[in-house]
Formats: structure tokens, C-alpha cells, sequence
């Protein structure tokens, strides 16, 4: 029997995770104890305003810190005896039964947050030796420029096509209409928008330079890696031979993370299936459905993003089709089910090496198009925007919607290390025209679904721009690297 690809082990996860995740769902029996709660409640003969005042505490119970606080509601409220003692001994059942199943999903998620922490260990390691090795060596700082203007260029143009498509989308579709944005902003929302107000441009700039390289990769801030591992590159090269003993040790670096990445991709089934069993345990498959035309314009907007921009590239630069195809399947699928482009990133630098491009390049523009290049997210943030303004029926001129355009795509780069960073850039948007931040509230509940979809179109726009990059300066290989060797300092230079 042929042994299994790494891609077809995700899939066999995705779809255990998937049946786990329902059936931890389908053994929750908080919704049947707080129907029961409601409908006690009802009967109480008590004042009609105590009845009103608890059955809307009831109706915001929907995680276990909520029932918690329910619980401690009743406790507290004026209802009299004997009902309050009922209501109250309803209430603990139901905090019971929303711990229980909070029990089961954290245990699950063990396994997903195993893999997600195995693989940020690998990135700031990698990209420091990779970057090093291949810019120290290469002789040329000109060229080395020169490569990393052309990418900003392309980064530019793909980013702006990418908020005109989510722009255009979302005005045919339309899905915010007819939605009733949440009376009150949720606690994660308020979250979102405080890290959002910090984000001014001129913090924006300076975060950039890391004041710590040991702070910068123990919070994986990926592009404060990148800033310190070129600077230091460029140091290396301009000390000379006496650079060649910590080439030398970058280059075994390099080698020894690849070996490493190879070990914890064997257990990314695993986490893969911990991952969507924790979503479907969490929130059942019924999720799906909700909101469904926004995720389907979203989904719909970036296929028409990678047909009518990725295409078009790839034909124009002569892609491999199916080389691609085969190479970026893997990284990709790892994004969409784990919701997280570092866990695609080092076997996303490897097949790419694979694919024809050549490490030094491979090593500086994907890292490098991780905080500039986020196509998905851009189109997203568009996408969203203007879905909360349909929501909240505020209409925005073509003028306002350019405007947006153009502060989106500013605001957009440098930004990956930010936690929830689509959010948070979301959220400053929001505030800047005026827009309620109880839409990103109505969006939260199905944001995780969209993440996936631009997550993995992150990840092929940053592998296709590294195969441009590589044919622009002539040096993709057409027929592909068989076998990605170790690289041999000394002899790394650029044509």
C-alpha cells in the first residue's frame, strides 16, 4: 500500500476532527438546560420586571464565563424566595453543563496548540538563518536592494487590486443588509478596538525596528526578525573572511530547522484535526450557516482575487502550473484548517526552494511578504468594512470608499504580528469613518470560517511572489530543485 502524503493525512485529520468535533457538540446539553430555565422562568409568578430583567440575563449566556456570571446574577438579584433558590439551582446546572463541555473542547485543543507552539519555535530560528546565509554570501548589497524594491512594488500592486476586488464584491453582493447590529459590544470586540487605538502611524514606523532581538522572537514578530537578520547580514558581508565562521553556523542552523520541520509536520494531522474539532465542538456545524452570504462573498471575492490577479501573474512569468499546484497544496492547507500562516511558512519555504526559486530569494521576499503582502486579508478588510456600513445602513460615497481604500492599504503592511491583526486594522478603519465597533461583534461570531480562506490566500500570493521575484531577476529554475540541498557559503552569489 503507497503511504499516505502529508496533504492526504491532513485531509484524513481535517475529517476525524470534523466527526469529533460534532459529536462533542451534538453530547452538549446546555442548550436543553437553559430552554428548560426559560421556559421555568416564565412560570414564576414574581414581578414582571425581576422576570424580564433575569430572562435577559439568560439570553446573553452563550460561553461558560457567561453562565458563570449568571449564576452570580441570580444570586444577587431580587427575585423572592422560593423561585430565586429554583431559578438559581437552574442556573448552576447550566454553568455545570457549559463547563463540561469547555472541559472536553480544552483537552482537544492540546493537541492543536502542541503543534501551533512547535511550529512558531521553528520561525524566528529559520528566518534568521535562511536570511543570513543567503544575503551575507551574496556579494552583491546592490542587488540585494534592488530585489527588495521590486518586491515592494509587486506587494503594492497585488494589495491595491486585492481592496478593489473585495470593494467591487462586496457593493454587488450587498450581505450586510437587513442586519441588526448587536445592541452592546462584546468584551472581545472592546479588546480589539483598545489594541486598535494604539495603532498610530507613528508607532507603526518605529515598531518596525526591534529595540530586542530575543523579545522580537520570543513574540514571533516576524518582520522585526527580518529587519535585524538583513542589517546583520549586511554587517557579516562587510566584515569579510571573518564573517565566514557564523555563515558557516547560520548555514547549519538553517539545515538543522529544515530537519526539524520535517519531524513536526509529522504531527500535523494532529493538530489539524484538533483545530476543526475544537471549532466544531465549540459552535456545532450549524455556524456554517450563519452569516453565509458574507462568507460566501468573501469566499467568491477571493477566487476571483487568485483568477483574475494570481492567474494571470503565473501565465505572464511562465509558472510551472502544476509544480506550483503540487508544492503549494501542503503550506496552504496547513493555513486554511489551523487559521495561521506561520504554520505554513516553513514548508512554504521549502517547496518553493523546490518549485525553482532559489534560497537566497526564497528566504528574503516570503518572510519579507508575510507583513507587506497579506493579499487575503486586504481583500477581507475591504470586504468588511463596508459590510458593518450596509449593517449599520450608512452609506458611503465612492469618494469614502477610495478614501478607505487607500488608508486599508497604509495600514495593511507591517502589521502580521499584531494579535488578531485583520481585527485590529478592522477596527481602526471602523472608527475612522465613523463606523459602529459593534460590527466587528455581528463578524466574530464567523470570523474564524473567513480566516481560514484568507489565511491560505496569504500563503499562495507570498509563494507566487517569490517565483516572481525569482524571474524578474532571471534566476528561476525552470526545471525545479529535485532535492533542496544544504547551501555551501562560499560559493552563494548573486549573478
Amino acid at each position: 500500500m503507497p503511504k499516505l502524503s502529508l496533504t492526504q493525512q491532513i485531509f484524513i485529520g481535517l475529517f476525524v476532527g470534523i466527526l469529533i468535533g460534532y459529536f462533542i457538540h451534538r453530547s452538549d446539553h446546555a442548550p436543553a438546560v437553559k430552554q428548560q430555565l426559560t421556559e421555568t422562568i416564565n412560570r414564576l409568578d414574581v414581578d414582571a420586571q425581576a422576570k424580564t430583567d433575569v430572562l435577559a440575563a439568560l439570553n446573553r449566556v452563550d460561553t461558560p464565563t457567561k453562565a458563570a456570571d449568571f449564576v452570580k446574577t441570580v444570586g444577587q438579584g431580587n427575585l423572592p424566595e422560593p423561585a430565586k433558590t429554583q431559578v438559581l439551582n437552574s442556573a448552576k446546572e447550566l454553568d455545570a453543563a457549559y463547563k463540561h463541555k469547555e472541559e472536553w473542547i480544552q483537552w482537544v485543543r492540546v493537541l492543536s496548540r502542541i503543534f501551533l507552539n512547535l511550529i512558531k519555535m521553528l520561525i524566528a530560528p529559520l528566518i534568521f538563518s535562511t536570511l543570513v546565509v543567503g544575503i551575507a554570501g551574496a556579494g552583491d548589497m546592490k542587488k540585494v536592494g534592488r530585489i527588495g524594491v521590486k518586491a515592494m512594488a509587486y506587494f503594492t500592486m497585488a494589495t491595491l487590486l486585492a481592496l478593489v476586488i473585495g470593494l467591487i464584491a462586496v457593493n454587488i453582493t450587498k450581505p450586510g443588509l437587513g442586519i441588526n447590529l448587536p445592541s452592546e459590544q462584546s468584551a472581545e470586540a472592546k479588546e480589539i478596538a483598545a489594541n486598535a487605538s494604539k495603532m498610530t502611524p507613528q508607532n507603526h514606523i518605529v515598531n518596525v525596528f526591534p529595540t530586542s532581538l530575543i523579545k522580537s522572537m520570543a513574540e514571533n514578530d516576524v518582520l522585526q526578525i527580518v529587519v535585524f537578520s538583513l542589517i546583520f547580514a549586511v554587517a557579516l558581508a562587510g566584515i569579510g573572511d571573518k564573517a565566514k565562521p557564523m555563515i558557516a553556523f547560520c548555514e547549519s542552523l538553517s539545515e538543522a530547522m529544515f530537519k526539524f520541520t520535517a519531524y513536526v509536520m509529522k504531527f500535523a494531522p494532529y493538530g489539524v484535526g484538533a483545530a476543526i474539532a475544537v471549532t466544531v465542538g465549540g459552535k456545532g456545524l450549524g455556524v456554517l450557516w450563519n452569516l453565509a452570504k458574507l462568507i460566501l462573498t468573501l469566499y467568491g471575492a477571493l477566487a476571483a482575487f487568485i483568477l483574475i490577479v494570481l492567474v494571470p501573474v503565473a501565465l505572464l512569468i511562465r509558472l510551472p502550473f502544476k509544480r506550483f499546484f503540487n508544492l503549494v497544496k501542503e503550506p496552504a492547507t496547513l493555513a486554511f484548517v489551523t487559521t495561521s500562516s506561520e504554520s505554513a511558512f516553513p514548508k512554504a519555504l521549502e517547496n518553493m526552494e523546490r518549485l525553482g526559486v532559489p534560497r537566497r530569494i526564497v528566504s528574503f521576499i516570503l518572510p519579507l511578504g508575510y507583513s507587506f503582502n497579506l493579499d487575503g486579508s486586504t481583500l477581507y478588510l475591504s470586504l468588511a468594512a463596508m459590510f458593518v456600513a450596509q449593517a449599520a445602513n450608512i452609506h458611503l460615497s465612492v469618494g469614502q470608499q477610495i478614501t478607505m481604500l487607500l488608508t486599508l492599504m497604509l495600514s495593511t503592511k507591517g502589521i502580521a504580528a499584531v494579535p488578531r491583526a485583520s481585527l485590529v486594522v478592522l477596527a481602526g478603519t471602523l472608527a475612522q469613518f465613523g463606523l459602529p465597533l459593534e460590527g466587528i461583534a455581528l463578524i466574530l461570531g464567523v470570523d474564524e470560517f473567513m480566516d481560514m480562506a484568507r489565511t491560505a490566500t496569504n500563503v499562495i500570493g507570498n509563494c507566487l511572489a517569490t517565483a516572481v521575484v525569482a524571474r524578474w531577476e532571471g534566476e528561476f529554475n525552470d526545471a525545479g530543485n529535485t532535492d533542496v540541498l544544504p547551501v555551501n557559503a562560499a560559493s552563494v552569489k548573486l549573478h
